[in-house]
Protein backbone atom coordinates (compact mmCIF):
# COMPACT_ATOMS: atom_id res chain seq x y z
CA UNK A 1 0.00 0.00 0.00
CA UNK A 2 1.13 3.57 -0.84
CA UNK A 3 0.51 6.25 1.36
CA UNK A 4 1.13 9.94 0.62
CA UNK A 5 0.98 12.89 3.15
CA UNK A 6 0.01 16.28 2.29
CA UNK A 7 1.95 17.91 5.45
CA UNK A 8 1.79 21.62 5.88
CA UNK A 9 4.15 22.19 8.77
CA UNK A 10 6.70 19.83 11.15
CA UNK A 11 5.31 19.81 14.01
CA UNK A 12 1.73 18.33 12.92
CA UNK A 13 2.88 15.22 11.76
CA UNK A 14 0.93 11.23 11.41
CA UNK A 15 0.88 10.92 15.34
CA UNK A 16 -0.58 7.48 15.92
CA UNK A 17 -1.45 7.41 11.89
CA UNK A 18 2.54 6.18 10.85
CA UNK A 19 2.31 3.01 13.12
CA UNK A 20 -0.85 2.16 11.42
CA UNK A 21 1.40 2.58 8.28
CA UNK A 22 4.34 0.49 9.89
CA UNK A 23 1.94 -2.19 10.82
CA UNK A 24 0.58 -2.77 6.91
CA UNK A 25 3.56 -2.77 5.33
CA UNK A 26 2.82 0.79 3.72
CA UNK A 27 5.38 2.59 1.84
CA UNK A 28 5.03 6.47 2.97
CA UNK A 29 6.05 9.16 1.00
CA UNK A 30 5.64 13.17 1.83
CA UNK A 31 4.84 16.81 -0.43
CA UNK A 32 6.31 19.23 2.71
CA UNK A 33 4.71 21.91 1.83
CA UNK A 34 6.80 25.29 2.15
CA UNK A 35 9.89 22.99 1.74
CA UNK A 36 9.51 21.03 -1.81
CA UNK A 37 5.42 21.38 -2.85
CA UNK A 38 5.69 18.67 -5.71
CA UNK A 39 2.40 16.63 -5.88
CA UNK A 40 2.61 13.18 -6.82
CA UNK A 41 0.87 11.18 -9.46
CA UNK A 42 -1.96 10.56 -8.56
CA UNK A 43 -2.01 6.57 -9.90
CA UNK A 44 0.54 5.95 -7.13
CA UNK A 45 -1.33 6.97 -3.94
CA UNK A 46 -3.42 4.42 -2.50
CA UNK A 47 -4.58 6.87 0.40
CA UNK A 48 -3.66 10.12 0.36
CA UNK A 49 -3.11 12.06 3.94
CA UNK A 50 -3.97 15.79 4.66
CA UNK A 51 -3.01 16.95 7.78
CA UNK A 52 -3.70 20.04 10.07
CA UNK A 53 -1.66 23.17 9.97
CA UNK A 54 -2.34 26.85 11.44
CA UNK A 55 -2.93 28.67 8.27
CA UNK A 56 -5.90 28.86 6.59
CA UNK A 57 -7.68 27.37 2.66
CA UNK A 58 -8.46 31.11 2.46
CA UNK A 59 -4.67 32.07 2.41
CA UNK A 60 -3.64 31.50 -1.26
CA UNK A 61 -2.05 35.38 -1.81
CA UNK A 62 0.30 34.21 0.95
CA UNK A 63 0.90 30.65 0.24
CA UNK A 64 0.05 29.89 -3.78
CA UNK A 65 0.86 26.49 -3.37
CA UNK A 66 -2.89 26.15 -1.87
CA UNK A 67 -4.58 26.42 -5.43
CA UNK A 68 -2.87 23.01 -6.64
CA UNK A 69 -3.10 21.36 -3.31
CA UNK A 70 -7.11 21.88 -3.62
CA UNK A 71 -6.89 20.70 -6.76
CA UNK A 72 -4.92 17.95 -6.55
CA UNK A 73 -7.57 17.18 -3.86
CA UNK A 74 -10.73 17.44 -5.71
CA UNK A 75 -8.98 15.43 -8.20
CA UNK A 76 -8.09 12.82 -6.29
CA UNK A 77 -11.65 12.85 -4.29
CA UNK A 78 -13.37 12.66 -7.55
CA UNK A 79 -11.53 9.94 -8.70
CA UNK A 80 -13.01 7.77 -5.66
CA UNK A 81 -9.45 7.46 -4.15
CA UNK A 82 -9.10 6.87 -0.02
CA UNK A 83 -8.65 10.13 1.16
CA UNK A 84 -8.56 10.95 5.04
CA UNK A 85 -8.10 15.01 5.48
CA UNK A 86 -7.67 16.28 9.45
CA UNK A 87 -8.64 19.38 10.97
CA UNK A 88 -7.32 21.63 7.80
CA UNK A 89 -7.24 18.89 5.69
CA UNK A 90 -10.69 17.99 6.08
CA UNK A 91 -11.61 21.90 5.13
CA UNK A 92 -9.39 21.67 2.03
CA UNK A 93 -11.60 18.57 0.71
CA UNK A 94 -14.41 20.87 2.05
CA UNK A 95 -13.13 23.54 -0.23
CA UNK A 96 -11.39 21.89 -3.17
CA UNK A 97 -15.67 20.48 -3.70
CA UNK A 98 -16.41 24.41 -3.91
CA UNK A 99 -17.77 24.91 -0.26
CA UNK A 100 -17.03 28.10 1.30
CA UNK A 101 -14.48 27.64 4.80
CA UNK A 102 -14.67 30.33 7.49
CA UNK A 103 -14.46 31.21 10.93
CA UNK A 104 -16.52 29.20 13.68
CA UNK A 105 -18.86 30.38 16.18
CA UNK A 106 -16.17 29.16 18.48
CA UNK A 107 -12.53 28.10 18.60
CA UNK A 108 -12.30 24.60 19.84
CA UNK A 109 -8.94 23.42 21.86
CA UNK A 110 -8.59 20.31 23.91
CA UNK A 111 -10.71 17.43 24.69
CA UNK A 112 -14.24 17.93 23.87
CA UNK A 113 -16.92 15.29 23.06
CA UNK A 114 -18.79 15.15 19.27
CA UNK A 115 -21.48 13.29 18.72
CA UNK A 116 -22.61 10.62 15.89
CA UNK A 117 -25.11 11.93 13.18
CA UNK A 118 -26.87 8.89 11.54
CA UNK A 119 -25.71 8.23 8.00
CA UNK A 120 -26.79 5.54 5.44
CA UNK A 121 -25.78 1.96 6.22
CA UNK A 122 -22.55 2.24 3.89
CA UNK A 123 -20.94 5.01 5.75
CA UNK A 124 -18.50 5.01 8.28
CA UNK A 125 -20.22 4.90 11.94
CA UNK A 126 -18.94 6.79 14.96
CA UNK A 127 -19.93 5.66 18.75
CA UNK A 128 -22.92 7.73 19.96
CA UNK A 129 -20.01 9.89 21.86
CA UNK A 130 -16.73 10.18 21.44
CA UNK A 131 -13.82 12.68 23.47
CA UNK A 132 -11.56 13.69 20.60
CA UNK A 133 -8.70 16.48 20.82
CA UNK A 134 -9.56 19.72 19.11
CA UNK A 135 -7.28 22.62 17.77
CA UNK A 136 -9.37 24.72 15.08
CA UNK A 137 -11.21 28.09 14.81
CA UNK A 138 -12.34 27.72 11.25
CA UNK A 139 -15.21 25.27 9.88
CA UNK A 140 -17.05 24.61 6.56
CA UNK A 141 -19.77 23.97 4.56
CA UNK A 142 -20.63 20.37 3.76
CA UNK A 143 -19.98 19.84 0.21
CA UNK A 144 -22.66 18.84 -2.27
CA UNK A 145 -23.33 15.28 -1.47
CA UNK A 146 -21.70 14.49 1.97
CA UNK A 147 -23.27 12.72 4.53
CA UNK A 148 -22.11 14.30 7.94
CA UNK A 149 -21.18 11.98 10.53
CA UNK A 150 -20.46 13.81 13.55
CA UNK A 151 -21.25 17.19 15.43
CA UNK A 152 -20.03 19.16 18.73
CA UNK A 153 -21.46 21.66 20.69
CA UNK A 154 -19.56 24.23 19.31
CA UNK A 155 -19.13 22.94 15.84
CA UNK A 156 -21.72 21.53 13.59
CA UNK A 157 -20.03 19.91 11.09
CA UNK A 158 -17.31 17.41 13.03
CA UNK A 159 -16.58 15.03 10.08
CA UNK A 160 -18.28 13.99 6.86
CA UNK A 161 -17.74 11.20 4.52
CA UNK A 162 -18.18 11.91 0.46
CA UNK A 163 -18.71 8.73 -1.71
CA UNK A 164 -17.15 5.51 -0.56
CA UNK A 165 -13.63 6.57 0.18
CA UNK A 166 -13.09 10.42 1.85
CA UNK A 167 -13.22 11.01 5.02
CA UNK A 168 -13.01 14.93 6.30
CA UNK A 169 -12.72 15.10 10.81
CA UNK A 170 -12.30 18.70 12.10
CA UNK A 171 -10.55 17.32 15.30
CA UNK A 172 -7.55 15.09 15.65
CA UNK A 173 -7.97 11.16 16.65
CA UNK A 174 -4.15 10.84 15.37
CA UNK A 175 -2.94 12.63 18.48
CA UNK A 176 -0.62 11.27 20.78
CA UNK A 177 1.14 12.66 23.70
CA UNK A 178 4.42 13.94 22.13
CA UNK A 179 2.16 15.54 19.29
CA UNK A 180 0.02 17.39 21.53
CA UNK A 181 3.44 18.57 23.31
CA UNK A 182 4.76 20.11 20.13
CA UNK A 183 1.34 22.18 18.95
CA UNK A 184 1.22 23.17 22.61
CA UNK A 185 4.80 24.27 22.05
CA UNK A 186 4.40 26.27 18.84
CA UNK A 187 0.67 27.58 19.10
CA UNK A 188 0.34 28.03 23.17
CA UNK A 189 -0.98 31.86 22.39
CA UNK A 190 -4.12 30.78 21.09
CA UNK A 191 -4.90 28.87 24.16
CA UNK A 192 -6.91 32.70 24.85
CA UNK A 193 -10.02 31.41 27.47
CA UNK A 194 -13.28 31.01 25.82
CA UNK A 195 -15.93 28.09 26.15
CA UNK A 196 -14.18 25.64 24.28
CA UNK A 197 -10.61 26.17 24.93
CA UNK A 198 -8.91 24.44 27.61
CA UNK A 199 -5.83 25.31 29.53
CA UNK A 200 -2.39 24.59 29.01
CA UNK A 201 -2.33 22.48 32.64
CA UNK A 202 -6.26 21.28 30.87
CA UNK A 203 -4.50 19.38 27.83
CA UNK A 204 -1.29 18.47 29.45
CA UNK A 205 -3.24 16.30 31.98
CA UNK A 206 -4.97 14.01 29.84
CA UNK A 207 -4.72 10.66 30.84
CA UNK A 208 -2.78 8.03 28.03
CA UNK A 209 -6.13 6.34 28.07
CA UNK A 210 -7.55 8.98 26.08
CA UNK A 211 -4.98 8.66 23.59
CA UNK A 212 -5.32 5.02 23.12
CA UNK A 213 -8.77 5.12 22.84
CA UNK A 214 -8.70 8.20 20.00
CA UNK A 215 -5.94 6.42 17.84
CA UNK A 216 -7.68 2.79 18.18
CA UNK A 217 -10.09 4.90 16.18
CA UNK A 218 -8.37 6.37 14.03
CA UNK A 219 -6.86 3.11 12.67
CA UNK A 220 -11.05 2.03 12.53
CA UNK A 221 -11.48 5.10 9.91
CA UNK A 222 -8.02 4.33 8.39
CA UNK A 223 -9.19 0.63 7.66
CA UNK A 224 -12.67 1.43 6.29
CA UNK A 225 -11.22 3.85 4.06
CA UNK A 226 -8.89 0.98 2.59
CA UNK A 227 -10.93 -1.60 3.00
Amino acid sequence: MRVHVLQHVPFEGLGSILAWCQARGATVSFTLFGVSPELPDPDQVDLLVILGGPMSVNDEAELPWLAGEKRFVGEMVRAGRAVLGICLGAQLIASALGSPVYPGPHKEIGWHPVFADAGPAETFAFAAQVEVFHWHGETFDLPTGAVRLAHSAGCANQAFQVGARTIGLQYHLETTPESAEAIITHCADELVPAPYVQSEAELRAAPGSRYAAANALMARVLDYLVR
